[in-house]
């Protein structure tokens, strides 16, 4: 990667666009006038849950993969995950002709971990509230040769992540308009680490503003506190995608530079917002790939008059908890 103060840059995120494009879904922004009406806004969706695999975990997930030197790909890849990074190293490993080997948690939406083993991975599954899933993923790369694809800590899958906010810039410049705020989801802050740096390098003006669960906003916390802090004992919430417990460290190194603020969602606003989407958009998006939108239908944005863009990061989501929260 290109020599910066900051983990990557904008040049890195181009590099990351010709490694992926073969193989990426450029993800459409999508405007509808019953959000813009609820709001009073321009709302752009950038929809992530129909990029490969479902989320944009594809993004960070091939470019990383795909960096791996040939003499090093024969002990594989070996990633941990609730569900999208899982499908997104799966698929990417595929691909390039790589076994791959998910550490998943034993109660991550069953459809996520079939679908991982779809892809032709071996599925290890761990007690997120007593394993240590790094640790176990370490091992088996140290014993396999493997290399281990971090979720979010990782220069190259940032990169790839922020291909995402590279199309939104591109794509809202192609409209003639400028973003005033971008709103995106973090678990360990990779993908809003990437979208920040594509938009802020073109639209220096934007705020990017980070979107949690209630009670999961160590984001939110660690922006306020000026340093990485997690959050508290939260218990559990319907975006399973979105429960690390502290920003990682490289994610950070960016997001403390260029994020705006944290804003967050309960479960049962997520859970309207996800209905919202479905009815009335007919958008198919997992609770943690809603959360910006929830806190946008929510009021938690000043967003009168503004253009907004708000990515939906993923549509993973489990067929019953999707029924129980469209019923």
């Amino acid at each position: 990667m290109t020599e910066q103060l900051l983990p990557i840059g904008p040049a890195d995120i181009d590099a990351a666009a010709r490694v992926i494009a073969p193989y990426a879904i450029r993800t459409p922004l999508l405007s509808f006038p019953v959000l813009n009406e609820r709001v009073g806004a321009k709302v752009f969706l950038k929809p992530e849950m129909l990029q490969r695999t479902g989320s944009f975990k594809f993004r960070g997930a091939f470019n990383k993969v795909a960096s791996i030197p040939q003499d090093k790909r024969a002990g594989g890849v070996v990633a941990f995950s609730s569900g999208n990074h899982a499908q997104g190293v799966a698929a990417a490993a595929k691909i390039l002709d790589m076994q791959a080997t998910i550490v998943m948690p034993a109660d991550a939406p069953l459809s996520k971990r079939e679908r991982t083993k779809s892809y032709g991975a071996e599925v290890v599954l761990y007690d997120r509230y007593n394993d240590d899933r790094e640790a176990i993923s370490r091992g088996i790369a140290e014993k396999r040769g493997a290399t281990l694809v971090r979720p979010y800590d990782d220069p190259f899958v940032i990169a790839g992540q922020g291909t995402a906010g590279r199309e939104i810039a591109e794509d809202m410049a192609a409209l003639g308009l400028s973003p005033d705020i971008v709103v995106a989801p973090a678990s360990g802050g990779g993908l809003i680490a990437g979208v920040a740096t594509a938009v802020k390098a073109r639209y220096p003006l934007a705020e990017i503003v980070v979107a949690e669960p209630e009670s999961f906003d160590d984001h939110g916390i660690s922006l306020s506190a000026g340093h990485r802090e997690p959050h508290g004992p939260a218990g559990r919430t319907i975006c399973d995608a979105l429960m690390a417990l502290i920003p990682g460290e490289m994610t950070f190194a960016i997001n403390s530079k260029l994020l705006a603020r944290g804003v967050t969602a309960s479960d049962k606003e997520v859970g309207a917002a996800v209905a919202f989407a479905y009815r009335e958009l007919k958008l198919v998006v997992e609770p943690g790939g809603a959360v910006g939108l929830a806190a946008l239908l929510a009021g938690r944005l000043d967003v009168a008059g503004k253009n907004v863009v708000i990515v939906l990061s993923g549509g993973n989501v489990d067929a019953d908890l999707f029924s129980e929260l469209v019923a």
